[in-house]
């Protein structure tokens, strides 16, 4: 059993003012210059992926295409429509964007202590840390939304309005799952500090300790930041822009930064979390005992936060947005419990841990049941499928019959004038209707029995 980290922050909390105020402004521009660069690779990375130009006009390559869109931005005229309640209007834009900055405040950048020296003061490469540094960050992440919810509801229109109402149904589905996630990491760490979780770290990355919470925090991650496959709040082929539709000029711009810094928070977040935070992957701290001291973990932290970025963005071009309800039923139907069962597991491998139990022998144990039950069900499939008649030889295309399903190729097409779909795989038929389409798929006879209309009009 890992033991718990002993939280010292006795580090944090001596720099001089000026320092402090330094830091502030480092990571300020830090977090500015990422959000152009990832503007720009992302317009560069899904063109490619799409088989077209990117930007390439504006500087060396384009490099300075996001600059000029945010100049043209400045530029642009400034409409209030005259519905809007226009305190609350203004407010929106900075209620979005303020507490993506704030959540920087207790990212470690590197080590602590006093690794590094600035103007011949040495400090840590971390603003300041907190005993419960990652409620800080879910606090502060979670008050971002807000600015979603009344850009929607004080721009008087029907659209933002409903673009709002996905933001507040969108946070509270996926915020439960990001937040369960997060427990799994508190019991195997014993810390909520974050520079405690890194050094919890030290052998084993919490991402092959907890495959399952990485994977249900990075689902929910693109969920939290409005990110494609998962952008409904502002799905412009349903709200035209939604929250957004009525904003111009820097108010826009505000909205369309925070996207991007949120983008960063939460890739820094998982880096924290899962990826080892500021230290080097193992492959280089074999051959080099440097890797972790100096600067040297900056340069490691930016390139797992860039990959995860990259992440976003292909995404992007991957993926087409879904429906609502099948995103809220992703939400609560599937990471929800996935979430709950899989920390009742890691609290109760801590639990027997602790009382010296062989936990890995069970583990063991437990994946080969899970192992022979997906065998059986894959012969059980197999046998169903050799019941059902001989198949055509790959790439050998049937000739379509009003009897069997339409294919082409092996491809699937709609149906043609007396042909039906075959049944669904794994389901067996409720009603007569759906007996006849099952039998009408595997060449056998049905009974002339009148089928049920509502299964026939499925």
């Amino acid at each position: 059993m890992r033991p718990l980290v002993a939280e010292d922050l006795s580090y944090f909390g001596t720099d001089p003012w000026w320092l402090v105020a330094l830091k502030v402004v480092v990571v300020f521009a830090f977090i500015l210059l990422t959000v152009l660069v990832t503007i720009v690779w992302e317009r560069k990375a899904v063109a490619y992926m799409q088989m077209r130009v990117g930007p390439n006009r504006t500087g060396p390559w384009g490099t300075l295409q996001s600059l000029a869109d945010g100049i043209k931005l400045m530029l642009k005229e400034d409409i209030v429509v005259r519905a809007a309640d226009r305190p609350i209007y203004v407010l929106a834009p900075i209620v979005a964007t303020v507490p993506a900055f704030l959540a920087f405040a207790v990212i470690p950048f590197g080590p602590p202590g006093n690794e590094v020296s600035i103007f011949g003061t040495r400090t840590a490469l971390q603003l300041t840390d907190l005993p419960v540094a990652l409620l800080y960050i879910l606090a502060v992440t979670s008050v971002g939304i807000y600015g979603l919810v009344l850009a929607g509801w004080s721009s008087g229109s029907t659209y933002p309005l409903l673009g709002g109402l996905r933001s507040a149904a969108q946070v509270i589905s996926y915020e439960i799952a990001m937040g369960l996630s997060f427990a799994a990491v508190f019991l195997q760490s014993g810390s909520m500090s974050t520079s405690a979780i890194v050094d919890a770290q030290q052998d084993t990355w919490f991402v092959l300790l907890l495959p399952v919470s990485f994977i249900v925090y990075i689902i929910a991650m693109v969920g939290e930041v409005n990110r494609a496959p998962f952008d409904l709040p502002e799905a412009e082929g349903e709200l035209v822009a939604g929250f957004q539709t009525e904003y111009s000029s820097m108010k826009f711009a505000m909205f369309m930064m925070s996207e991007y810094i949120n983008m960063i928070t939460v890739s820094s977040v998982a880096v924290t979390l899962f990826l080892g935070g500021w230290r080097a992957p193992a492959p280089i701290t074999l051959f080099w005992e440097g890797a972790n001291s100096g600067w040297w973990p900056l340069l490691w932290f930016v390139i797992k936060v860039q990959l995860l970025l990259f992440f976003f963005i292909w995404l992007r071009g991957t993926l087409p947005r879904l429906r609502y309800d099948q995103f809220m039923a992703l939400g609560w139907k599937v990471l929800i419990p996935i979430s709950m069962v899989w920390l009742v597991m890691v609290a109760a491998v801590r639990a027997l841990n602790a009382q010296g139990v062989d936990v890995r022998s069970m583990v063991l144990v437990g994946a080969g049941a899970i192992v022979a039950v997906l065998l059986l069900s894959m012969l059980w499939d197999t046998f169903r499928a050799a019941r059902g008649g001989p198949r055509p030889e790959p790439g050998q295309a049937a000739a379509p019959t009003p009897s069997e399903p339409p294919t082409d190729a092996g491809f699937p097409v709609p149906p043609l004038p007396g042909q039906t779909l075959p049944p669904v795989p794994r389901r067996r038929p409720r009603h007569q209707g759906e007996r006849e389409h099952a039998g009408a798929a595997s060449g056998t006879s049905t009974s002339a029995a009148p089928s049920h209309k509502g299964a026939d009009d499925a």
